[in-house]
């Protein structure tokens, strides 16, 4: 996948979240343990950590860029990036589209072969602009059942996310349903539920 793949995903699930920012977004997002709010938090902090993964010249393959990280209550995620309360749902997704930008100028920018670590093992700029697009993409899914929101993503993301990075699910003909059953979110016909998952960023011939 590529940055156009970011920042088309970042910018319907941004359209999605602007016009619900009169909402309680304290609300449980979907069938998560966090809010709407804390998830829209993390969205932006994986959009802002697959970016910074790709920043050094030379990164590491062994560990995480080194950013401080916290969890502002118990079973919250753990983040780098909050948004001041004050600020609002607005502002939020200010800063959720900020980081989705970020993501997409750096796979531009850094060499198509870089290599980098994630904790799902090495992965290169194609991948991590999948990651984007699957976190968009399947936690806006959570955040629109916690605000009631209509969330039907195109389904060319959804396979292109799903060839990226589930190589070994089969094909259904219904992307988007595919990648919720991938990511353990929906049940799929004659396939059993996932209770656990996980992509598989690895480089590409």
């Amino acid at each position: 996948m590529i940055a156009d793949d970011v920042t088309r995903a970042v910018g319907l699930a941004r359209e999605t979240l602007a016009a619900a920012t009169h909402l309680d977004w304290q609300k449980p997002a979907g069938g998560l343990e966090w809010s709407c709010w804390e998830t829209v938090e993390h969205m932006s902090d994986d959009l802002f950590g697959c970016a910074a993964q790709l920043g050094p010249a030379h990164p590491s393959t062994r560990t995480h860029v080194p950013f401080g990280w916290q969890r502002r209550r118990e079973g919250g995620p753990p983040l780098t990036i909050f948004v001041d309360p004050a600020e609002g749902p607005s502002g939020l997704v200010q800063v959720f589209e900020a980081c989705g930008a970020m993501l997409a100028a750096m796979i531009d920018a850094v060499p198509p072969d870089r290599r980098s670590f994630h904790a799902y093992g090495l992965s290169d700029p194609s991948g991590f602009a999948a990651m984007g697009v699957v976190e968009a993409l399947v936690h806006m899914y959570d955040v629109a059942a916690g605000l009631d929101l209509t969330w039907s993503p195109p389904a060319n993301l959804c396979t292109g996310a799903l060839r990226r990075l589930f190589p070994s699910v089969p094909s259904t003909g219904e992307p988007w349903l595919t990648l919720l059953w991938a990511t353990g979110r929906a049940d799929l016909p004659g396939l059993p539920a996932r209770t656990s998952w996980r992509w598989d960023g690895t480089p590409r011939p």
